[in-house]
């Protein structure tokens, strides 16, 4: 893929910089416990995928720990045990914990030496500014669901992207969206005409995870098994040293 002619990133940031997998199995694998489910974490996230995108297509104005704490309950009727409050609480306060992927950091900063970076996000600005600690890296622009009133994939975000990216003198074209939902980024992208890259962080495991499968028409016109790869790419492409590794310096 030629990148020569790209200005900027956008990224999602939950499955794709952040690992929100690992954040809510955190909360569900012991509830799981407590309440006697023999699931593992696998299992529980892909009976919570479709509660969530439930919850945010009904209620695309509710805070996203409302959201989560919601999905949580439903999840729980899904499987037969109830979601205390205490539990839907810690769900939904969670964001800021939930970890980012070893390769995040490093390859944000090597790729802010080529683009401006953008963030395109499900969340809350509280919940993205606590895992931006994570990320350590300022952002020409950060999108949220509290911004637009509304949860992807409805198209709200990508016509907030396309009118910043007006502000900020970049072309459509020039922009490249950096995802790993199909579901949630990589349909909307679509429909917005967006160049688009596949992080398939679950390239390694089967099934769909925390995300729904999709059921409308996606693309996207390149697929990395990281962000490291993109970053290494981007390297490669501009004959300069690739990034450090995990958790390395900036």
């Amino acid at each position: 893929m030629d990148l020569a002619g790209y200005k900027a990133l956008s990224f999602d940031c939950y499955g794709t910089l952040i690992d929100w997998e690992a954040g809510i199995a955190a909360v569900l694998v012991p509830w799981a416990t407590e309440v006697g489910l023999d699931l593992d974490a696998e299992r529980l996230l892909a009976a919570y995928a479709g509660n969530e995108a439930e919850v945010e297509r009904d209620h695309p104005s509710a805070p996203y720990p409302e959201v989560l704490a919601t999905a949580f309950r439903r999840t729980g009727e899904t499987l037969g045990r109830p979601v205390g409050d205490a539990w839907a609480r810690r769900l939904g306060g969670s964001v800021p914990d939930w970890p980012a992927f070893p390769d995040s950091a490093a390859a944000l900063a090597s790729l802010s030496t080529h683009y401006a970076l953008l963030i395109v996000s499900n969340v809350h600005r509280a919940g993205f500014a606590g895992s931006n600690r994570h990320l350590r890296r300022r952002f020409a622009a950060v999108i949220t669901a509290e911004d637009v009133g509304a949860y992807k994939p409805a198209g709200d975000h990508f016509r907030a992207l396309i009118d910043t990216l007006d502000n900020l003198g970049i072309a459509r074209g020039e922009l490249l969206h950096v995802a790993q939902s199909l579901f949630h980024d990589h349909v909307p992208a679509r429909k917005a005409g967006l160049a688009s890259v596949w992080i398939n962080r679950r390239h390694d495991r089967p099934g769909w995870g925390a995300t729904p499968e999709p059921s409308e028409a996606w693309s996207y016109d390149l697929e990395l098994r990281s962000l490291a790869e993109l970053a290494a790419a981007d390297a490669a492409f501009a004959g300069r040293p690739g990034p450090p590794g995990p958790g390395g310096p900036e």
